[in-house]
């Protein structure tokens, strides 16, 4: 290499030159420091961590819908429209909030038996799957169709052309299947190992 301070060639390190400070030097390669590789460690760590807490987050946020409709505990359904009441999860959202192209079609569907035990049932098993970690890629799924057609019925979005918060929470739940989310704080991999699913993948 070029020695500025001499101005002339120099081939390499002597014994007595001592190689850059955070770096091992084989055969005249730098090697990457082992503080490197566990700064990445616990980045890791903290990612998987990271996307426990957004799973149960966004978990809480299914089943604490489903139990609001099922009994009215006065957040958005009212007590006098509790499911076990008699009242309707869907005839509110659907028979009076959807606007824009599909309106029509939700309007048909507001209110029908069917339709209200499906909702309640996707809620809850949404819910309960990303809470405990299990069949992660259902919970995904399912959660992404039901949140891309709450999308489709408040179209366009009152605060934005196109994009509102059910296409992000869409994509979140197949972020948190495609990594595995539900193997932190959760019983991912127990569920994994049962023979059933291990013949099915596509409940994991």
């Amino acid at each position: 290499m070029i020695n500025i301070a001499n101005d002339h060639k120099s081939s390499r390190l002597t014994t007595t030159e001592r190689p850059e400070r955070g770096a091992r030097h084989q055969a005249g390669i730098a090697v990457v420091p082992d503080t490197a590789r566990s700064v990445t460690g616990t980045t890791a760590t903290a990612t998987r961590y990271l996307l426990a807490g957004i799973r149960l987050a966004l978990g809480w946020v299914f089943l604490w819908a489903f139990l609001d409709k099922l009994f009215g505990l006065g957040r958005s359904t009212p007590a006098a429209n509790a499911w076990l009441d008699g009242g309707s999860p869907t005839a509110g959202f659907l028979g009076k909030a959807a606007t824009g192209p599909f309106a029509g079609f939700y309007h048909s569907i507001a209110g029908n038996v069917v339709v209200d035990g499906l909702f309640m049932a996707a809620l809850l098993g949404i819910g309960a799957a990303l809470i405990l970690g299990i069949g992660m890629r259902i919970a995904a799924a399912a959660g992404a169709l039901l949140t891309v057609m709450m999308w489709t019925a408040v179209l366009p979005p009152d605060t934005n052309p196109f994009m509102d918060d059910h296409l992000v929470y869409a994509a979140v739940l197949v972020v948190l299947a495609l990594l595995s989310a539900g193997n932190t704080w959760g019983f991912g991999r127990r569920w994994a190992a049962i023979p059933l699913v291990q013949r099915h993948t596509w409940l994991t």
